[in-house]
């Protein structure tokens, strides 16, 4: 770990602190290049822009620049740092946004003393943007800026941390399902879990034909006699019941997903799922259990984690940059369900398709194809863009 952090720290601050730099898109090398980029010429789309709004997509950036924002609540599994402290983080995700699908990224760190003080300086700052990622913000308080937000803009704005989790665990769970011989209506669903990405993921999961998902926090399963549930996750409770534990619920269950902390899933209740279940262990850095834990006691087990040096990394660099890309090709004016769901689709299929030499290459590889260990596409691979982003683009459009 020592060597990690000297090779980390050293990344970000050589040759040039950061990793971003802002470069220009036109010339600037001439008296007349001058003229035009700024005074007098600049006037004439100022103008434009002016008479109608939508020119700004025709005469600036703002069609393919994405504003990465937090408050630094929740950063990584690091909690609440601090906006300064969670700037790195952002632009990390900036430089994913550039790599994986060409779209500018300012990064945007927020001291706010309320979500509302957040949510005006985010509004008041849109007019510049084609699109918001919201990132690291802490529940619940996540939940009713985007909301608020979604209201208030007419751009898309989108919380990775729930959505962009969801639709890559709704493509795992579609491929690991089918090699399991299950169907996602049939299934017996057990999250751990129920903040930001929990309860997107199961609300996403029900939408796309999830019937039977139990919700399980620190206190237990969330159930409707418990009074300190809120907007976001009440949907998600189940009626009242005697199991009050994980241990209560995990017999017979299908599926595990785990979106909470290291070590949150004994070895013990693995034994005690069905027969051919699905576990996503997805905690970062250390999962809620490991793969060769889950192995050791039985071996019909379909596993995915957080991490890249397991196989089924589900990792949102499948998601966001694609997403953003499909929304901002179609100017949509929001992230519908539609969108999401279209992407998890995507995401999905592309899992079956014969996996190119380019991405073999790129993870010293001699083969690799739709399986047990390969129920999710690479981030590396090139087709994600064709993919997710023209199924996004095309789920955007009016009447789709």
């Amino acid at each position: 770990m020592d060597d990690l952090k000297k090779r980390a720290l050293d990344y970000h601050q050589f040759p040039k602190p950061g990793k971003l730099s802002v470069e220009s898109s036109k010339p600037c090398a001439t008296q007349q290049d001058l003229s035009l980029a700024y005074t007098p010429g600049v006037a004439e789309p100022v103008r434009e822009i002016e008479v109608d709004p939508a020119n700004a997509y025709k005469y600036t950036n703002k069609g393919n620049l994405i504003a990465v924002i937090t408050d630094g609540t929740a950063v990584l599994g690091l909690g609440n740092v601090g906006a300064l402290a969670g700037k790195p983080v952002m632009e990390g995700k900036a430089v994913l946004f550039k790599h994986f699908a060409g779209i500018d990224v300012f990064d945007i760190e927020v001291n706010a003393a309320t979500p509302d003080e957040f949510i005006q300086t985010v509004v008041n700052i849109a007019p510049t943007f084609g699109g918001i990622n919201l990132e690291d913000i802490a529940a619940p308080h996540c939940f009713y800026i985007e909301n608020e937000l979604k209201k208030r803009l007419d751009i898309p704005v989108f919380h990775d941390d729930q959505h962009g989790t969801a639709v890559i665990v709704a493509a795992a769970l579609l491929n690991a399902l089918e090699l399991q011989g299950k169907t996602l209506p049939s299934v017996k669903i057990v999250f751990l879990g129920a903040g930001a990405a929990g309860c997107s993921c199961a609300k996403l999961l029900k939408l796309m034909g999830a019937k039977y998902i139990t919700m399980v926090d620190r206190k237990g399963v969330l159930d409707t006699s418990r009074d300190d549930l809120h907007d976001n996750n009440r949907e998600l409770a189940v009626a009242t019941t005697d199991a009050n534990s994980l241990a209560d619920v995990m017999p017979g269950a299908d599926v595990f997903i785990g979106v909470s902390a290291k070590n949150g899933l004994p070895p013990e209740l693995v034994t005690d799922m069905a027969a051919k279940p699905v576990i996503f262990a997805l905690a970062n850095p250390d999962p809620e259990i490991l793969p060769d834990q889950v192995f050791a006691l039985r071996d019909d087990v379909i596993m995915a984690t957080g991490r890249s040096d397991f196989p089924n990394q589900v990792n949102n660099a499948l998601c966001f940059p694609y997403l953003f890309r499909g929304a901002l090709d179609a100017q949509a004016k929001q992230i519908t369900e539609e969108m999401k769901v279209a992407a998890a689709k995507a995401l999905s299929a592309l899992a079956r398709e014969p996996v190119p030499q380019q991405v073999l290459d790129a993870y010293q590889l001699e083969s690799l194809s739709f399986g047990k260990d390969y129920i999710i596409p690479k981030p590396f691979d090139p087709r994600l863009m064709e993919f997710v982003a023209g199924a996004v683009a095309q789920a955007a459009k009016p009447g789709k």
